[in-house]
């Protein structure tokens, strides 16, 4: 089943979209920002994505920009912009292809199976290496010194979510949003217990670690 990630900050548009993919035989993940997104993008890779270009918190195009940093999913931009300069712009960020809206269905499922047709194949997940150990993303696995090392799934989930974001800081309250639930965005308490578990296991100095980055009062960061 192909899964398609929708952004857009219209919660009803959201809704049709959704029934209308599932109904067609997608997988459908929402986001209603543009931080949403790329994390949602970053957790569970869409093999297509649908993206507004006005979006709450961030500029479609400085998403579609992010996003093409480290994934090939053919996009495709929605916008109530109608001028050209903003199709250049999105199609310059990375954009696949474009519709203005108000759009049919029939026309937006036309050209999602035209971006299917031209979408290179399924790539393998990465491995990423660092000195002190190997993150296989597709088999989740992390090795160190040859040996695996073991983690709660909660731990996994934490380095996959930072693993896949290298050099990008990812604030507490993404992480916890992500790994925990909305509910728990203020439970920062959970995640220094984690990342300190994180680093007893992968770090070689727990006091001075090189890869899983505190910035204090924010967030953390993974350093390859």
């Amino acid at each position: 089943m192909t899964g398609v990630l929708v952004v857009d900050d219209d919660q009803h548009l959201l809704k049709a979209l959704r029934i209308t993919l599932q109904a067609h035989g997608y997988s459908v993940d929402t986001a209603a920002d543009g931080r949403s997104a790329l994390l949602a993008a970053s957790q569970h890779p869409p093999a297509l994505v649908v993206l507004d270009l006005g979006l709450p918190d961030m500029d479609g195009a400085e998403v579609l920009r992010e996003l093409r940093r480290w994934s090939a999913a053919p996009v495709l931009v929605l916008s109530a912009r109608h001028g050209s300069a903003d199709k250049v712009e999105a199609l310059d960020a990375g954009a696949d292809d474009y519709i203005t809206k108000p759009f049919g269905l029939e026309e937006l499922l036309a050209r999602l199976r035209a971006l299917r047709r031209r979408a290179p194949g399924p790539e393998a997940e990465p491995k990423v290496t660092t000195a002190e150990f190997t993150v296989d993303l597709g088999q989740r696995l992390v090795t160190r010194n040859g040996q695996p090392v073991r983690l709660t799934p909660t731990e996994w989930s934490i380095l996959e979510l930072l693993v896949r974001n290298p050099g990008k800081l990812i604030t507490q309250q993404q992480i916890l949003a992500t790994v925990w639930g909305p509910a728990y965005e203020k439970e920062a308490n959970y995640l220094r217990v984690y990342i300190a578990q994180l680093r007893r296991k992968l770090e070689v100095d727990t006091g001075n670690p090189r890869h899983l980055l505190t910035e204090a009062g924010i967030g953390y960061r993974f350093r390859p």
